[in-house]
């Protein structure tokens, strides 16, 4: 009986230490971070010349003078919204079309990089590296680029926004392939089917669900990657946007009636998307204790 009690007290005693050493590390990670941010404020004061305490209280001068002017020609709003309206659908389409082919190319890298389901198990990490790639670099970065060859419009932002997309929802799937059954593809393998026969028939069936549900996450944040592509000249709504703000005042009824159809579409889809997201996910596990059950 007291060599228990001495084994509980020192198993009590390590455990205590142990908790001890997680909370200084936590702290000094903390302490870390703080000094890095604060470092990190100063430096970006200093290259701003200093001047952001100096005007931080004219922080919302200008959203006072934009809404003063919208409010004057608030019957001048209408007819901004139905101006505006195709440079909007524009944004979507390139939303639309981008997180399309992003998806579309993310399941295919993503079933090259699952384990189990891979053609070419040796080429996992290499395929992993190019989501990696794909995922790192911004899309304004390609966006950018490909405006300089192939000068701006539509296309660029949506070949930007593309490229990004595939990485980030590749991970996503890869992810989700791997919770995925292997035993439909061991089927379909016994009887001589192909690679994408094993995957469109084992595996997509498993996962499509979840794929939709990511995808239409990522289309939200399409839609305002594509606004903000337009800023350098990409087209759609963002490009009205910069034109707006550019011109200064006698503009901003304009540019205030953008934000409010980009405010709006963005809260809109959010929903919708929400709305479809819970169906899928919450209407699959129904179904699964559904079967179960019985």
């Amino acid at each position: 009986m007291a060599e228990l009690t001495g084994c509980v007290t020192d198993f009590r005693a390590e455990y205590m230490a142990q908790v001890r050493r997680k909370r200084m590390m936590n702290g000094i990670i903390l302490v870390i971070f703080i000094a890095l941010m604060v470092s990190g404020f100063m430096i970006a004061d200093d290259r701003n010349a200093g001047g952001f305490w100096d005007g931080l209280h004219r922080l919302f001068d200008f959203p006072k003078e934009v809404l003063g002017e919208a409010l004057g020609k608030l019957n001048e709003m209408p007819a901004h919204f139905v101006n505006f309206l195709p440079s909007l659908i524009e944004t979507i389409n390139i939303a639309g079309a981008s997180t399309l082919i992003g998806a579309m190319l993310a399941i295919v890298l993503s079933l090259l990089s699952t384990r189990g389901m891979a053609k070419w198990p040796r080429l996992i990490g290499f395929f992993r590296r190019i989501m990696d790639i794909m995922r790192a670099m911004p899309e304004i970065v390609i966006a950018l680029v490909l405006i300089f060859v192939m000068g701006g419009g539509p296309v660029p932002a949506m070949i930007a926004i593309a490229f990004h997309t595939a990485g980030a929802l590749g991970k996503l799937f890869s992810e989700v392939n791997e919770n995925a059954s292997l035993k439909p593809v061991e089927g379909l393998q016994s009887v001589g089917a192909t690679w994408s026969q094993r995957m469109w028939l084992g595996v997509i069936p498993q996962v499509a669900p979840n794929y939709f549900s990511y995808a239409l996450l990522r289309f939200e944040i399409n839609i305002r990657a594509s606004a903000i592509l337009g800023f350098v000249g990409a087209g759609g709504i963002g490009y009205e946007l910069k034109n707006a703000m550019s011109w200064g005042k006698g503009q901003y009824d304009e540019a205030l009636a953008i934000f409010i159809l980009l405010f709006a579409t963005i809260v809109i889809v959010d929903q919708l998307s929400s709305v479809v997201r819970e169906r899928l996910t919450h209407g699959k596990t129904s179904r699964t204790l559904e079967k179960a059950s019985a």
